[in-house]
C-alpha cells in the first residue's frame, strides 16, 4: 500500500483541492435569479448599510472563518511561502467544515511584512465571522495577533493557543491518573517560539478565571529553553518575546542546556525538534515524570525510549502513538463556541474553559488515554458549549 506522501499526492492531483463553494439554493427560474441577485438583493444590502450588525443575520459572515497564513512556518516544513501553504490551509478549512459546520477559506498572502498582514486582515474582516491565523513565524505572529484583537470578530493563532489548550487538557488528565496536583508541577519547555510561549503563559495561569467553574491553574515552576538552552537573566541574545517570558519563568535563574534543565523536573514539554533527548535524560527527572514530546514528524523522544527512562505518561503529536496532542481537538470548537456566543474576541478564560471541557470528555483517563481520539465527533460540541457558556459580554 502506498505511503501517506504518495497517497496525498495522488489525492491532491485528482481532486485539485479539498474544498469548494456550493450554493444553498438552486437557481432554476428568473424569479430565483431576481431574488438572490438583482434587483431583490438590494433590500438586504440597504438594510446592512443602515445597520452593519445585520450582516451576521443576512449573510454568510456569521458562519465563516478566514484561515490566514504568510507561509513562513508551515508544519515542520519551515518558510515555504504562500503557494506551498495552500494544501495545509485547505485541510484546515475542511476540518472546520466537517467538525464544526463552519465555512472556512484559505487566505495565503504573498507578504511576510507584519503591518501588511495586519492591514490585509482588517480589510477582509467584513465578510468573515472569525480569523484563524496559521503557520506564521514567531515573533511576528505575536504582534499580528495582538494588533487584531479589537476588530470586532474573534482572532486566534492556533499554533500558539490550540497546542497549549490541548496540552493543558492532557496534563490535567495525566495528573488525575498519577494522583498529582497540577499546581505542584515543575515544568521544562523545550521551544520558545509561538507554541512554547503560549504553553508557558497558560501553565502560569494567565487569563484563568473562576468563571470556568474549575479551580485555578498555576504550576509551581516553569523553565523555558530555546536552541541555546534555558532562558535566563544573564543572556544577552533574547528577543523581546523571550525577555517577557522571564517575568514569570525560571525563578531560580538556572542556566545550561535543555538536558541540564530537565533535572528534577516533573514535566518535559517539547515543541522543538526530533531526537533532542534520550532515556538517560528522563532518568534525571523527578519520580514518574510526564513527557509531552510534540515535535513532528519526529518527537523529541520516542515513547518507548521515554518509558525506558522512567516516564509514567508519554504524549506526542503523532497519530500512531497513544495520547496524540492534536490541535483539531480544539480549534473547531473554540470558533464554533465563540461565533455562537457572538463574542467579539476569544478571551483567555475561554482557553481554560476549552481545556477543562476537553479533559472532562474522558470520564476515566488512563496512562494511554489522557486525550480523546481526534475523530471523536462528541468533542467539538462539548468544547463549543464550554466556550459559549464562558462568554460574558465585556
Amino acid at each position: 500500500m502506498p505511503g501517506y506522501d504518495e497517497r496525498s499526492m495522488i489525492l491532491h492531483e485528482h481532486l485539485r483541492g479539498k474544498i469548494e463553494v456550493r450554493g444553498k439554493l438552486p437557481i432554476d427560474h428568473m424569479d430565483d435569479l431576481s431574488t438572490v441577485y438583482t434587483p431583490g438583493v438590494a433590500a438586504p444590502c440597504l438594510a446592512i448599510a443602515e445597520d452593519v450588525t445585520k450582516a451576521k443575520k443576512l449573510t454568510i459572515k456569521s458562519n465563516s472563518i478566514a484561515v490566514v497564513t504568510d507561509g513562513s512556518a508551515v508544519l515542520g516544513l519551515g518558510n515555504i511561502g504562500a503557494h506551498a501553504a495552500i494544501p495545509v490551509m485547505e485541510g484546515k478549512a475542511l476540518i472546520f467544515r466537517q467538525f464544526a459546520g463552519l465555512n472556512a477559506w484559505p487566505i495565503c498572502v504573498e507578504t511576510q511584512d507584519t503591518q501588511e498582514i495586519i492591514d490585509l486582515v482588517k480589510n477582509i474582516a467584513p465578510v468573515f465571522g472569525g480569523i484563524n491565523l496559521e503557520d506564521i513565524a514567531a515573533p511576528r505572529c505575536f504582534e499580528i495577533e495582538k494588533a487584531l484583537q479589537d476588530i470586532g470578530i474573534p482572532v486566534f493563532h492556533d499554533d500558539q493557543h490550540g497546542t497549549a489548550i490541548v496540552l493543558l487538557a492532557g496534563l490535567i488528565n495525566a495528573c488525575k491518573v498519577l494522583d498529582k496536583s497540577i499546581n505542584d508541577l515543575k515544568v521544562v519547555i523545550s521551544g520558545a517560539g509561538a507554541a512554547g510561549a503560549s504553553i508557558a503563559k497558560l501553565l502560569n495561569g494567565e487569563g484563568n478565571q473562576k468563571s470556568t467553574g474549575q479551580h485555578h491553574i498555576k504550576v509551581k515552576e516553569i523553565v523555558v529553553c530555546d536552541s541555546k538552552g534555558a532562558l535566563h537573566a544573564g543572556r544577552t541574545d533574547l528577543n523581546s518575546e523571550k525577555i517577557k517570558l522571564l517575568d514569570f519563568t525560571n525563578p531560580n535563574n538556572v542556566s545550561g542546556s535543555v538536558k541540564e534543565s530537565m533535572r528534577d523536573m516533573d514535566v518535559f514539554i517539547g515543541v522543538s525538534k526530533g531526537g533532542l533527548i534520550n532515556a538517560e535524560d528522563v532518568k534525571t527527572m523527578a519520580k514518574d515524570p510526564i513527557i509531552f514530546a510534540l515535535a513532528n514528524p519526529d518527537p523529541e523522544i520516542l515513547p518507548e525510549e521515554a518509558k525506558a527512562g522512567g516516564a509514567a505518561i508519554v504524549a506526542t503529536g503523532r497519530s500512531d502513538f497513544p495520547n496524540q496532542v492534536n490541535n483539531a481537538l480544539v480549534f473547531p470548537g473554540i470558533f464554533r463556541g465563540a461565533l455562537d456566543a457572538g463574542s467579539p474576541r476569544i478571551y483567555k478564560s475561554m482557553y481554560f474553559a476549552a481545556a477543562w471541557a476537553l479533559a472532562h470528555s474522558i470520564v476515566n483517563p488512563t496512562v494511554d488515554r489522557i486525550l480523546p481520539e481526534t475523530l471523536d465527533r462528541a468533542v467539538v460540541p462539548l468544547v463549543a458549549r464550554a466556550v459559549k457558556l464562558n462568554y460574558v459580554p465585556r
